[in-house]
Parts: structure tokens; C-alpha cells; sequence
């Protein structure tokens, strides 16, 4: 469970700085200088006297890995200070993180208002699953004119959900002027920061509410384990009508001095929906991340800095070299002064957009195989932010769940190739995408 084990948060540090000392207290975990792996189900409770209060709230400790463990405990503290939230849950992968949100915020039904520049599997969700739970989505039409936004909220929306650098185009938002929007009508933003990570945007400093990311992505960046994590800024007031459910009271969060039952809202009021969604959603749904994968994220995050640095760096001239290639249509970074996203990318992303690029191949189908084929250094899968550079066909497997009318209204042509670009040598890289131009075009 997230504990505040340190206070390097009270200290205006740098991100290269307090990456590594965030929510981890070497006292408390016998000095020891690589954080633990706790590799256990449960915890003693040590007493009578220690188990009340710990089940009555009134000391924060750990039970039974399957709602805290304190390996897990230290990434979600991390994170939470990484992005200057009130509350962290870590769970077992990032769709976990979505699924979760969605429902925590939307329980009993009502409607999720999207932008149409989605992860297809997120997407697909939102198609097959939540319908089924009463919960609907409608997608923006002016996601790209905020002004124009309140026009789609409806009586029953419950939230406005978001991708900061989306997949796999790589457009960006105005999240401030969303999320404006969005307290305008009493509803939340929950926004997935997957591609950028905290080191790039911190969707909580632009009004956002809640913060979802596949932590297996930049975070970690090593491709070697899942997690999830859902961060909450805090600053939301659930306690009204729209959100009845987060006032609803239960015996299991009672006074038990005076067994009078509880709601979220009473016994966790900087973090209502941190908690709400670990102890109703991740524990009864068995979402839990498991330690090993929370301390592998943590190695990951160490390097945070360096990787998504050096990454942005050669994104920026990969998309650069695209730009001029005569087998290339059209290429998205944001990074690139050509790109309608250039202005919004100066302002709120001064460290870069990060790896992720989309071009359009000039070309076949059967040219497109062949140039993916060709290709000596890029790896072929459907990862992302990883320190190899990665290559894949989106339509065909990240987003091949949608329609021909989904991809259209998405924006997703059939000949756009994303790439991932990783921390290898540029010149390399370059040189590697045109033999395989070379390769596939003559």
C-alpha cells in the first residue's frame, strides 16, 4: 500500500534526483540500497492491538499482497510524487489501469466522452466490455476545439478520457483547456500518459484529475515486465449527486469505536478514488501487481531520464530524415515544425514528444512486408518505449481490432507504420530504415 516514506517531495528537486530516492526509505527496509523484492502473500499482523488498527485505518500497513505490498507500496509512492499526486494504486498491467478507472469513476452506468485517438485495445474495450456494464462512450467530434467541447457532455457523462501523445499517431491536446472544460461541467479528466511518462508531461500540472499508465511502456523500458498505475491529483470533489456511489457507506470502512459505517469520502478524503479503486476493484477483481514486476519498473524508472532523453532526440531526427524520403507519404511527430501539434509541443513538452512516430509508406501492402522484413535493427513486435527501437503495421495488429469506418474516423490509414525508436546509435537507425526503403521500393 502507497505510504509516504520519504519527504523528498517537500524539496524542489529535479526529476534526475528524486527518481531515485522517491518513496523509498533505505531505514525502513534494512538499509538496504536496491529497494526489496517482498516476495510474500501476507503479512503478520504482530498483535491484537497492531490488527485493529490497521483494519480500522487508523495505521497504514500491509494485510495481504492482494490489496498492498510494500515492493509495490514504494513504485506507487514513487509515482505518486513523480507526478505530484494526492494517491497511487499500482496494478497488474495498463489496461488493468484503464479498465479500473473507468469503472470506479463511471460505476452504475453513464457515459465516458473519448477522443477517437485511442491504443486500439483501448478502444476495443470501450466497444465490447463497458456497454455490457452500462457504461457508454461518446467520441468528441471537438476534441481538437475545446471551446466547442461542452456542447457534447451530457446529463449523465462521467468523465472525459484522454490520451496525452496518442497511439499511434502521436497527436497532441490542449489538456488544460479540456480539463477547464471538464471542471466547467463537474466531471474529471483521467488521461493515460503512457508514451510520455512524468519526465516528458505531467498531466496533473494541466488539470487533469487522474493519470492511467501501462507502466510495461516508457516507464519500465526494458520490455520485462507488466504493471499498471493509476495516480490521483486530488483536487476533485466526488461528493455530489453524479458520483452517489463514492458517498455510499460500508460497514467494512466503520468507526470501530463507534461502529459507525464509512464511505471513501470519510476515511480517505485527499485520495477518495485511490482508495476506492484499490480495495473495490483491484482486490476484489484480483488486479494486483505482483512485486517482482513493481521492482523491475523500478529499475526502469532509474534510467527514466537518460532513456526518454536520448530516445526524443533520435525520434526527432528519425522523423527528420523521414520527412525528405522519397518512400515516405507523410510523417507525425510533433517534434517536427511541420506538424499542426508544433506550438502545443513547444509549450508544454520542453524536454521533447518523446520516441513514439507515424509515417505513411509510399507503397504496396507487399512492399510494406517487404521493407519490415528487410529491416536488420528494428525489432518487429507491438511493444512501445522500449530501449531497442521497435517497428509495427498498426492497422494490421495495434489497432487491427477497429474497422475499416473506425480507422477512417480515427485517423489511421492502412499504410501507416508506427515506429519506437530506442537508444541505439541514430546513424545506425537511419541507415537501417533506408536499405530496407532500398530493399522494398526497387
Amino acid at each position: 500500500m502507497s505510504t509516504t516514506e520519504s519527504t523528498t517531495e517537500q524539496r524542489e528537486l529535479s526529476i534526475d534526483t528524486i527518481r531515485f530516492s522517491a518513496g523509498y526509505d533505505e531505514k525502513k527496509h534494512n538499509y538496504a540500497v536496491s529497494p526489496p523484492i517482498y516476495q510474500t502473500t501476507s503479512f503478520d499482523f504482530g498483535g491484537v492491538e497492531r490488527a485493529n488498527r490497521l483494519t480500522s485505518f487508523k495505521e497504514v500497513g500491509n494485510i495481504y499482497s492482494r490489496t498492498g505490498n510494500p515492493t509495490v507500496g514504494i513504485l506507487e509512492e514513487k509515482l505518486r510524487i513523480l507526478e505530484g499526486g494526492s494517491g497511487a494504486v499500482a496494478c497488474a498491467s495498463g489496461m488493468s489501469a484503464i479498465s479500473l478507472s473507468i469503472l470506479n469513476v463511471a460505476e452504475g452506468g453513464g457515459r465516458i466522452l473519448t477522443t477517437p485517438y485511442l491504443y486500439g485495445g483501448t478502444k476495443d474495450s470501450f466497444k465490447k466490455v463497458f456497454p455490457k456494464f452500462g457504461i457508454h462512450f461518446d467520441y468528441a467530434k471537438n476534441i481538437l476545439n475545446p471551446e466547442k467541447l461542452g456542447e457534447e457532455i451530457k446529463e449523465d457523462t462521467k468523465a472525459i478520457y484522454l490520451e496525452t501523445i496518442s497511439n499511434p499517431n502521436g497527436f497532441l491536446l490542449d489538456v488544460d483547456a479540456i480539463s477547464a472544460v471538464a471542471h466547467e461541467h463537474g466531471i474529471p479528466v483521467i488521461i493515460d500518459n503512457t508514451v510520455a511518462t512524468p519526465y516528458i508531461y505531467k498531466p496533473l500540472e494541466h488539470g487533469a484529475d487522474v493519470v492511467v499508465y501501462s507502466a510495461t511502456k516508457g516507464l519500465n523500458g526494458q520490455a520485462n515486465g507488466l504493471a499498471g498505475i493509476i495516480i490521483e491529483g486530488g483536487t476533485f470533489d466526488y461528493n455530489t449527486d453524479k458520483f452517489a456511489h463514492f458517498r455510499e457507506k460500508y460497514y467494512t470502512l466503520r468507526d470501530r469505536d463507534t461502529e459507525e459505517e464509512r464511505s471513501f469520502l470519510d476515511v480517505f478524503p485527499d485520495a477518495p478514488f485511490t482508495f476506492r479503486t484499490r480495495f473495490n476493484y483491484v482486490s476484489f477483481f484480483g488486479a494486483s501487481l505482483s512485486p517482482y514486476n513493481a521492482y523491475m519498473t523500478l529499475l526502469g524508472i532509474e534510467t527514466l531520464t537518460e532513456r526518454l532523453g536520448k530516445e526524443s532526440k533520435n525520434a526527432l531526427k528519425i522523423a527528420q530524415f523521414l520527412e525528405t524520403h522519397q518512400g515516405v507519404e507523410w510523417v507525425r511527430y510533433s517534434g517536427l515544425e511541420s506538424s499542426p501539434y508544433y506550438d502545443l509541443a513547444k509549450r508544454d513538452y520542453p524536454n521533447g514528444v518523446g520516441s513514439l512516430i507515424s509515417f505513411g509508406f509510399r507503397g504496396t501492402n507487399d512492399q510494406i512486408e517487404t521493407f519490415i522484413d528487410a529491416l536488420e535493427i528494428f525489432h518487429y513486435h507491438v511493444n512501445l518505449g522500449d530501449t531497442r527501437s521497435l517497428i509495427t503495421n498498426s492497422p494490421k495488429n495495434t489497432h487491427g481490432e477497429l474497422t475499416a469506418e473506425e480507422k477512417e474516423i480515427a485517423d489511421i490509414p492502412l499504410n501507416l507504420i508506427r515506429l519506437s525508436i530506442g537508444l541505439e546509435n541514430v546513424d545506425d537507425l537511419i541507415s537501417d530504415l533506408n536499405q530496407a526503403f532500398v530493399k522494398a521500393l526497387n
